[in-house]
């Protein structure tokens, strides 16, 4: 498939669609990503705290893909925070992975409360001047965070990472990262279980609506909305069918209109897990 990319303030260039990893682990989770890898996708986000940076490795190894046409993510865990830590953590996961460098590795969640993010920062500075790391980036970062990044630092994250569906756009979010040239990540960008709704966000009606309209899945408007937004998602799919669904979102546009009409069935207090930048810990 002929897949779009997104540009980064350094050169490196993004596929506009990537693969979300949390959960897939071990023998099936190695076929998921082989197949992933089979049908298309070539940017693969993990996290150490997923527990699965050794099968993500795996399935790059079993995979006939050049390694320099992957681009691998990962993510900083809470815990590893400060400097030394930080810089030994990410070694670490280069082992598990069996690979030299990540070409983007993010802070997984700010932690506020333990006040350790500018100090983790500085150690993705350092580990992209070791050669470990191409591009550093965020997760979960609110303006007011990314804002004491700069000032302390000099440097603003590149990615960043964070909730985004069509219950929880992230307006004032998205307009932030794209004043200050920082691209936006979408995890679960097709909303979740457990949100206390009475139908899944993909049976919603004006969804379903434009899914007739275009031919389309309901998955499908919603990751091309996101891609319109200028947002790129990480969709996660098991099945080869689904992998391939996910990925045929580039043949059609939304008008600005519906575009808008989607972005308007924002709700309060839509997120997936309730976890709040301000005041989740994660470690």
């Amino acid at each position: 498939m002929n897949i779009p990319t997104f540009t980064l303030r350094n050169g490196l260039q993004l596929p506009a669609i990537g693969f979300g990893t949390s959960g897939i682990k071990g023998k099936a989770g190695i076929q998921t990503l082989t197949a992933a890898i089979n049908n298309g996708y070539r940017l693969i986000d993990t996290a150490y705290n997923y527990e699965n940076e050794g099968t993500i490795g795996q399935a790059i190894q079993q995979s006939s893909i050049n390694r320099n046409d992957l681009v691998i993510s990962s993510k900083l865990p809470g815990r590893y925070q400060s400097y030394q830590a930080a810089l030994t953590t990410i070694e670490e996961s280069l082992y598990r992975l069996h690979l030299d460098y990540f070409d983007l590795y993010l802070i997984h969640w700010p932690n506020p409360m333990r006040d350790e993010y500018v100090s983790a920062w500085q150690a993705l500075l350092e580990a992209k001047k070791r050669g470990l790391v191409r591009t550093c980036g965020v997760s979960n970062f609110l303006p007011e965070y990314l804002d004491r990044l700069q000032k302390e630092t000099g440097e603003l994250p590149e990615v960043n990472q964070v909730e985004l569906h069509p219950l929880f756009s992230q307006k004032e979010q998205r307009q932030y990262d794209q004043k200050h040239q920082i691209l936006t990540e979408a995890w679960s960008p097709l909303g979740g279980i457990g949100m206390g709704l009475s139908q899944p966000i993909r049976q919603l009606p004006l969804i379903k609506q434009l899914g007739q309209k275009y031919h389309k899945d309901s998955s499908q408007i919603i990751l091309r909305w996101e891609y319109q937004l200028g947002v790129l998602p990480l969709p996660l799919a098991h099945g080869s069918q689904h992998q391939l669904a996910n990925l045929d979102i580039f043949d059609f546009n939304l008008t600005s209109a519906e575009v808008a009409q989607i972005t308007t069935l924002d709700q309060n207090n839509a997120r997936v897990s309730g976890q709040d930048p301000k005041t989740h810990l994660e470690l």
